[in-house]
This record gives structure tokens, C-alpha cells and sequence, in this order.
């Protein structure tokens, strides 16, 4: 009997293995040289000034808007098709999220619903990077300068994104990028925050080390001292050595291991194009999809069955799959807060068809072909 695909898988290496190892043996366990490596690297290959590493995407968010000043009172505009860290962000910091519907095609933002969500009580537009598909953000940013609105960019699936020739992580005032075990750049959890804003930068620093003037490396390093003052009352957001080893090894593959997400990615296209029942991801050649997620849609009164039970049939048949995502708006807190089913229905529509499939470089050719001939015997063993 043929073994299980998961839907996710790390790449993890001897390399990996070795570079924690060697963290290990330094002495330096939270943040010390290799966290302050990993940070000028990946500011290099965004094209940012400024790249800040925290331990995940979910606290470089909640920083991002304390740093711009975000606060009680305020407003912040974003998707509700994310994961729900996007829009908690927005409550820790005491604002209120603001939602706009999706681009049916994309499943991004749709920037021209923005401008009508606008008050005087907004501050900021947080855009999410659905799938690593690039939103528009040239509208984006444009609405931004006018009503002078921080964007702040959910970039959790878009390392390797690029938009119009530029690099996901050197256009909004903020992006905030994720480096959990699913993700295209791995570190276990970890996120990192780009920015070419200086100010936003420091304090974004000293906010994620307690608040303190001086952090870890500083203090006991043989260039630093003893004495340090807290600025302000902070958190414990940083990244650790350990966490960095494994981020500098996996950025120095990622254009290997993106070859290898596209390549599978054009499988899938090459052969689920051939079946009418399903609408495939969206992707063209002027922007740069970082195939993070491959998500295939049912599409309506297609098959006798629904997309819960077309998950469970390809369970049966050994293929682990997920749902991106269930919009915000339908949880049961946010529910509490005033929103409902209905408010948002393209946003909806996509979450009842949508089916991610697996997509990760530790897959084999072989088992991309067993994804695809899974997908395609229930396809037409349900269809109508």
C-alpha cells in the first residue's frame, strides 16, 4: 500500500541540522550573531533598509501598528480571507478591524472597495499576499498617499513574491513575513518584519525585546554593558539564534526550492486544466506568485458531492489536504463583535469551494502524479 502525502512537509537538511547544531555550540541561544546576520541578509534579497526578526509574522503585525501608532478608537482596513492572527492584530491593539471583499479570481483584497470603508477614524490598510499571489497594491498605495493611510502588508505566503518587478517586503511602509514549518523559508516559527522607515524600525526593535534601549546581543556581547533602560512597556517578540541558524541556510536554497513549487505548481495547471469541474489558481507572467498554497476550487452544481466530502474522499485515498481559509467574519468571536454570514460573500463563496492541495519541494514528481490522479478519480467519480 502506497504511504500517505501529507500536505506539508519542511525541507529540512543535513545542513540544517549541522547550522542549529553549531548555534548550539556558540553559547549564543536567543538573539546574538546570527539573528543580526539573518536580518541584513534577508533585508538584502526584499531590497528593504531595514529587516527586523521576531519569533512569528503574527507579532511583527502587532508591532507594525504599535509603531505607526495604532490604537484604541482607531480603524484598520484588510481581507476577511485570512487567517485570523491578520485581524486579532488589529483587537490587540485596541482598533477595529474593517473588512473589504475579495477579487473572486485572485482571492486578494479588492482595492477598488477600499475608498468606501474609509472614515476618519482609519489609519491603515493591511493587504495580504493570499496563496503568494500578489495583491495590486499600486491602487493600494495610491489610496494610501491620498487619505495618508499606513499600509502595513500581511506577507505570511509571499516570500519570493514579486509585484510588478518588485520585491514583496520593499513597497508598503511595513511587511510582515512568516517562517513557520509550512512556509516557502523556514524556521520552525519565525517571522520578520521589512520596512525602509528608520523610526519605524527602532521601535519596532525596542518593542520586541521588553521595551529595553539595548537588547540581548548588546548587553552581553564584549561591546556592550551592563545597563539598559526600558523606553517602553514591550513584549517578548524576538528571534532566537537557534531559529536565525535555520533561516540562513534556508534562504540561501529558497530560489532552489521555488524552482521546485513552480515546476509542481505547472504540473498541477498541465493537468487539472483538462477537468471543467475545477477553476485553478489564478497566476500570470507580470507579477511573481510565490505558489506558497495551490488551491483548487469545485465549482458550483458540478458534483454530487461538496467540498467536505471531497476532502474526506481524498483522505481515503491518502492525500492530506487543507482549507484556505475560513473568512474571519464567520468565527464565533467575531461573530459576537457584530459581523455575520452574508457580509461578505465573495469571500464566502471562495472558502465553500476552496481545496489546498499539497504543494512543498520535499514531494517527488511521483507523488505530485498520485496527487493529481487522486484529485482526478474522485472529480469523476462525483461529477454530475
Amino acid at each position: 500500500m502506497e504511504k500517505n502525502i501529507p500536505y506539508a512537509l519542511p525541507w529540512i537538511e543535513e545542513e540544517e541540522i549541522d547550522e542549529v547544531v553549531a548555534a548550539l555550540r556558540s553559547n549564543w541561544l536567543s538573539k546574538g550573531p546570527r539573528t543580526v546576520e539573518f536580518e541584513k541578509q534577508f533585508a538584502n534579497y526584499v531590497g528593504s533598509d531595514y529587516a527586523l526578526a521576531l519569533n512569528s509574522a503574527t507579532a511583527g503585525l502587532h508591532l507594525s501598528q504599535l509603531a505607526v501608532g495604532i490604537g484604541p478608537g482607531d480603524e484598520v482596513i484588510t481581507t476577511p480571507y485570512t487567517f485570523v492572527a491578520t485581524a486579532n492584530t488589529i483587537l490587540h491593539t485596541g482598533a477595529k478591524p474593517v473588512f473589504v471583499d475579495i477579487d473572486p479570481v485572485t482571492f486578494n483584497m479588492d482595492p477598488a472597495l477600499i475608498e468606501s470603508k474609509i472614515t476618519n477614524k482609519t489609519k491603515a490598510i493591511i493587504p495580504v499576499h493570499f496563496a503568494g499571489y500578489p495583491v495590486d497594491m499600486d491602487p493600494v498605495m495610491e489610496i494610501a498617499r491620498k487619505y495618508n493611510l499606513y499600509v502595513i502588508e500581511d506577507a505570511a505566503h509571499a516570500v519570493y513574491t514579486m509585484y510588478k518587478g518588485r520585491m514583496v517586503g520593499s513597497i508598503g511602509d511595513l511587511t510582515n513575513f512568516s517562517f513557520y514549518a509550512t512556509k516557502n523559508l523556514v524556521t520552525g516559527e519565525g517571522g520578520m518584519v521589512t520596512t525602509n522607515n528608520e523610526e519605524l524600525a527602532d521601535k519596532i526593535r525596542v518593542m520586541s525585546l521588553h521595551g529595553m534601549s539595548k537588547n540581548a546581543w548588546n548587553r552581553y556581547s564584549d561591546k556592550g554593558s551592563w545597563f539598559y533602560e526600558v523606553e517602553y512597556p514591550g513584549f517578548k517578540y524576538n528571534m532566537t539564534d537557534i531559529q536565525a541558524a535555520l533561516g540562513l541556510v534556508q534562504l540561501r536554497k529558497l530560489e532552489k526550492l521555488q524552482q521546485i513549487r513552480e515546476e509542481y505548481a505547472m504540473m498541477y495547471n498541465e493537468a487539472l486544466k483538462e477537468f471543467e469541474g475545477l477553476t485553478l489558481p489564478y497566476y500570470d507572467h507580470i507579477n511573481r506568485h510565490a505558489w506558497h498554497l495551490y488551491v483548487i476550487r469545485l465549482k458550483d452544481n458540478y458534483f454530487t458531492i461538496d467540498r467536505a466530502q471531497f476532502i474526506e474522499e481524498l483522505k481515503e485515498r491518502g492525500i492530506g489536504t487543507s482549507v484556505h481559509f475560513i473568512p474571519v467574519h464567520l468565527h464565533p468571536y467575531y461573530q459576537k463583535l457584530g459581523f455575520k454570514y452574508g457580509d461578505y460573500p465573495l469571500a464566502e463563496k471562495a472558502y465553500e469551494a476552496a481545496i489546498s492541495i499539497p504543494l512543498y519541494p520535499k514531494m517527488t514528481k511521483e507523488e505530485v502524479e498520485r496527487v493529481i490522479e487522486a484529485v482526478f478519480d474522485v472529480a469523476n467519480t462525483y461529477k454530475r
